[in-house]
């Protein structure tokens, strides 16, 4: 049914030929809203880029680009990097960690992380913020502040943007000091609780310095109750911040950008649910007076028996639950982001331009995730159950980039220089918050504190009674230089041709220096040296259509996985990547196609093997002293992982006030078998995670004048479907496919004097039909009590007032 419902409502804004091409096949698919207004009402407008360290135009800018702006944030009403997570931009994929909002998947074109939520992993689509890399997960999901694009650049960029871009890059940029009195300030309300608040202030310049304040607010209550009085639901985040910005112009040709941010993320996990009982169809056992599990009698236990389900425990099926049916102590999780940047431009010539990009980040989390209750656990009289992850961690960053951008006759070119640190640390806790009583008909909290000795059996989650399962750090060193040159010959200038490389330097040492609460001494050395080219070549068959095809390699560094019991090492993954693609405006600029289709080749794909000890006791009944212990390997595949795809975009502007559109892109992965450390390193199938075979979306946006004094109504409509996929690498189960409709409706620039003053009148919603998919899914303790999922965030709705000035 949401097949036959994504499919009528995209008729209305896409044709059938443009699902049909099939010889060069998909490229950029600038998501939903992004070339709306021409400017002159003439059609479709021109969308400025940075992708080439320069600015340029989208549709004459030779790399798959999507990109996200301002209005298109307002109208899908995006106030994190996990709001694009339902399919806007169909070559990005978002997704948690686990089930935490507070470290974000980020996934382009099939590279998606399974697990870089470490101390010594790399992402494999790099995350900027105004051109300074971040190097964590964690941090991610907090407050977007005044955000003027986000750049989905698709495909590898090695070269430009160096180590851990093999899938892409994300490129949020934001909007600059104007140097003029002036801003917007808004505020809103929503269901489960919501509200949020925004303030952009931009004051007159002085002194060749003008300045900008940023602040933003985000609430929401769970979506998910907590029956245990006091503590959080799940779903629940509450997210503040502040950002100032200084731009300094002392003379012309030179600008200094000066800015810094901090932000507080709190946030609870999705709620872990299990969604079907004994789903191999074992025996149910019984407990003895030794609270051992035994066959029923008058049965047997071949191969084993299954663990009796509590009475208490509501297998939830299909359903996403409302509340949940154990009650669990549940913290927040506090993630703080902060950072400096100096971004200094200098123009000596008016064909050169020499720029200094110098930051300083640090990120902190600390980490409080109970998702899973009694869902991912089995009953045994008397013992403990409902895993409570807790971690810390901590990384600081330092980061400098020197580029030389400018053009002689027929030459335009980018050089430059890089270096990157990056020190980071963690320590994790799992102990296990609730007990059962005899016979499953109740339980008991644990106290948060421990007394005497601590032991795996009765730790507590106060940090002085830790029973640390690990605790690591690790460091980073990088350093790169880069060019790239574009050559369009004097007597054919309808070609170009562009050529570059980077050379980078690798090197990471960590140390895992506790496991299971013992002293360790388990450490590692990662170094490498890379050069990664980039080929293009363009051609403008006429101004409004252009070809290109593409060569360009990508790297993710090798590290070491800090959740092994040895911080084993892993080597580190490439990807060659062969692209065509087609950036068409068609009828007056009334429709815009680009396409592109791909063929990427990875090796050396680094694999993750997880095993968590779900036994509270071992078969003789004493307990068990790895209880809950999460152990994780990685491997590098052998051989190539093949990755292949095709993507399209259709905007179509029939009339000057309305504009509809599509995306579309298909993903095909395949992995080689990869040694399974916990089968005796047999040869396993692996699979991509977070990463659907078809995955589409589309929009219709209208706009008509009221009253005759500027005031508009605009109706903001957009749909985003996505195929089932895998959520772990190493198990054979797919997610629900989904599919979610966002709208809003705002009466817009309302004059409130004659000052030039507005006001905004908006109501919005996400998952307007409030559709229900599992976005997460495990299959790993089927053969104990059964499969667990995380499913996505119900119907959200709101009012927001804004007003201009």
């Amino acid at each position: 049914m949401t097949r036959l419902r994504f499919v009528l409502m995209l008729g209305t804004a896409l044709p059938a030929a443009c699902f049909t091409t099939s010889a060069i096949a998909a490229d950029d698919v600038v998501a939903a809203a992004d070339a709306v207004d021409a400017g002159d009402g003439s059609g479709l407008g021109e969308i400025v880029v940075t992708a080439t360290k320069r600015e340029t135009d989208l549709q004459q800018t030779p790399i798959a680009i999507s990109v996200v702006n301002s209005q298109l944030i307002k109208d899908r009403h995006v106030q994190s990097l996990y709001d694009l997570a339902d399919g806007g931009v169909p070559s990005l994929r978002v997704a948690t960690f686990e089930a935490r909002q507070s470290a974000l998947t980020i996934g382009i074109r099939g590279i998606v992380p399974f697990d870089a939520n470490q101390t010594a992993r790399d992402q494999g689509v790099g995350v900027y913020v105004d051109g300074v890399y971040l190097g964590r997960q964690q941090g991610l999901n907090a407050a977007l502040f005044d955000v003027e694009r986000i750049e989905v650049l698709r495909g590898p960029q090695g070269t430009l943007f160096g180590r851990n871009t093999e899938g892409g890059a994300l490129s949020i940029v934001t909007k600059a000091p104007t140097g003029e009195f002036g801003g917007r300030v808004s505020a809103g309300v929503g269901n489960y609780g919501s509200y949020n608040g925004e303030a952009h202030i931009d004051f007159p310049a002085f002194a060749n310095l003008a300045v900008k304040l940023d602040g933003v607010m985000q609430h929401q209550g769970a979506t998910t109750k907590n029956p245990l009085a006091g503590q959080k639901g799940w779903n629940y985040f509450n997210r503040v911040g502040g950002r100032a910005a200084v731009r300094w112009t002392p003379f012309d040709g030179f600008t200094a950008d000066l800015s810094y941010d901090r932000s507080k993320d709190e946030n609870t996990p999705f709620y872990s649910q299990l969604v079907n009982y004994n789903p191999l169809g074992r025996t149910v056992g019984v407990y003895d007076a030794n609270g051992k599990l035994v066959a029923p009698p008058g049965g047997t236990c071949t191969p084993a028996c299954i663990a009796p389900l509590s009475p208490l425990v509501v297998v939830s099926g299909d359903n996403r639950m409302k509340v949940a049916d154990i009650g669990v102590p549940q913290q927040p999780s506090v993630d703080r982001t902060s950072g400096f940047t100096g971004i200094l431009k200098y123009e000596p010539t008016p064909d050169l331009e020499l720029r200094s990009i110098t930051a300083w980040r640090k990120v902190s989390t600390h980490q409080w995730d109970n998702s899973g209750g009694a869902h991912r656990t089995i009953f045994a009289p008397n013992t403990n159950f409902s895993r409570y992850s807790l971690s810390e961690l901590f990384q600081n960053q330092f980061s400098q980039e020197l580029q030389a951008v400018g053009s002689f006759p027929q030459l335009d070119y980018v050089v430059g220089a890089y270096y990157f640190k990056e020190h980071a640390s963690e320590a994790a806790a799992t102990p296990s918050s609730n007990r059962w009583n005899a016979d499953a008909t109740g339980y008991t909290v644990n106290s948060p504190i421990v007394f005497g000795p601590i032991t795996s059996g009765n730790q507590g989650w106060d940090r002085s009674s830790w029973f640390v399962q690990r605790d690591s750090r690790a460091e980073a060193t990088s350093y790169a230089v880069f060019g790239q040159f574009t050559f369009t010959p004097a007597r054919f200038d309808i070609f170009h041709l562009t050529a570059g490389a980077r050379y980078t330097h690798d090197k990471r040492d960590g140390l895992l220096f506790v496991v299971q609460n013992k002293p360790t001494n388990y450490g590692f050395h990662f170094s490498a040296n890379r050069v990664d080219p980039l080929v293009t070549a363009a051609i403008d068959v006429t101004p409004d259509v252009h070809l290109y095809a593409k060569y360009a390699t990508g790297y993710r560094a090798g590290g070491a996985n800090d959740r092994s019991q040895t911080f084993n090492a892993f080597g580190p993954e490439s990807v060659r990547s062969y692209e065509a693609g087609a950036k068409l405006d068609l009828f007056d600029r009334r429709v815009r196609l680009n396409l592109a289709g791909y063929i990427m080749d990875r090796k050396g794909t680094q694999t993750d093997f997880d095993n968590v000890d779900t036994r509270p006791t071992l078969p003789d009944g004493s307990p068990n002293p790895t209880f809950n212990l999460h152990t994780e390997e990685t491997r590098n595949a052998p051989g190539i992982s093949r990755i292949r795809g095709v993507e399209a975009d259709l905007t179509v502007q029939p009339v000057d006030n309305l504009t509809m559109g599509a995306s579309y892109a298909y993903t095909y992965t395949r992995v080689p078998p990869t040694p399974n450390p916990f089968l005796n390193n047999a040869p396993f199938q692996v699979y991509t995670v977070f990463t659907p075979r078809n995955a589409a979306s589309g929009f219709i946006d209208y706009e008509v004048p009221v009253a005759g004094n500027g005031a508009r109504l605009r109706f903001h409509l957009d749909a985003n479907y996505a195929d089932p996929q895998y959520s772990f690498q190493s198990e054979p189960v797919k997610t629900d496919s989904s599919f979610i409709v966002n709208g809003r409706i705002a009466l817009a620039d309302i004059p409130v004097n004659g000052s030039g003053t507005t006001a905004t009148l908006s109501v919005w919603t996400r998952n307007l039909f409030n559709e229900t998919h599992i976005y997460r899914r495990s299959a790993a303790n089927a053969a104990i009590l059964g499969d667990y999922a995380n499913f996505n965030p119900p119907r959200t709705f709101g009012g927001e007032v804004a007003i201009r000035f």
